[in-house]
């Protein structure tokens, strides 16, 4: 597939996917949305991609937000039907079955900050700048970002974002935990550092990576007698697998398993 507001590329079992609007910041408009929504259902069902890599054109942002143009006329219908858009798209991207690892360079703000909240992982270098400024805007966060921070961060955090609308650097969002890891260097040392975190991640069983995400999320929500009971479903699950027999077999055997996600 082609597409206008996306770059899309392959490393072996990575799929770099760029959102390609360098000259708004990649502001999200409705179009680019509806792209990289496509784009990331395509990449599920490709059995050659085990992990996506997500980040943003120009080496000035991530995204800098939800194009305010659209944004500015929407009435309460038209304003809550968009937010139930987004929503259903980023909540797609939590339940892809593969990981997705948000590369943040430059600015990730409002919707930008929304998106790489909803990937599995987040990478930034000292360039990066995060926040939710929707306050500013008389708003608050539609996408996710007054439900997904608190689950990062802890509500004080969050709370500080939320009701200043302040951006936080690199190292405060490292610290904070709202990023995962730091890279000192430009948007090539970034993804450089991104692709081969990625292919750590690619070289393990496709099935046991989608399980180990599966089980955090499912988990996350509930208490832990009951989270734990999940635990051993799926793991009860994946020891029907070809996977797990090659594994266990490969360790015996003292070789490198050949997996077939099955």
């Amino acid at each position: 597939m082609t597409y206008e507001a996306l770059l899309l590329e392959h490393q072996e079992h990575v799929a770099i996917v760029t959102l390609n609007r360098p000259r708004v910041l990649n502001a999200l408009n409705a179009a680019l949305l509806q792209e990289l929504d496509e784009a990331l259902q395509s990449l599920a069902g490709d059995s050659a991609v085990r992990v996506i890599v997500l980040r943003g054109a120009g080496g000035k942002a991530f995204a800098a937000g939800a194009d305010i143009a659209e944004l500015a006329d929407a009435d309460p219908v038209a304003g809550e039907a968009l937010a139930r858009r987004v929503q259903g798209i980023f909540a797609r991207i939590g339940t892809l079955g593969k990981p997705i690892i948000a590369c943040i360079d430059g600015y990730a703000l409002g919707g930008g900050c929304e998106l790489a909240m909803a990937c599995t992982l987040r990478l930034a270098n000292d360039a990066a700048r995060l926040g939710q400024p929707e306050i500013k805007l008389g708003l608050i966060p539609g996408y996710g970002g007054s439900q997904r921070p608190p689950r990062l961060v802890g509500q004080g955090a969050a709370l500080k974002m939320l009701l200043t609308g302040g951006m936080v650097d690199a190292a405060e969002a490292w610290r904070i935990g709202l990023v995962d890891e730091v890279v000192h260097g430009d948007s090539e040392a970034l993804l450089q550092r991104a692709v081969e975190l990625a292919q750590a991640i690619a070289a393990m069983s496709p099935i046991a990576v989608s399980a180990a995400m599966e089980a955090v999320r499912v988990g996350a929500n509930l208490p832990l007698n009951e989270a734990v009971e999940v635990e051993a479903s799926i793991f009860g699950r994946l020891c029907g697998t070809e996977d797990k027999r090659e594994g266990t077999r490969a360790f015996l055997e003292k070789r490198a398993p050949v997996w077939t996600g099955r």
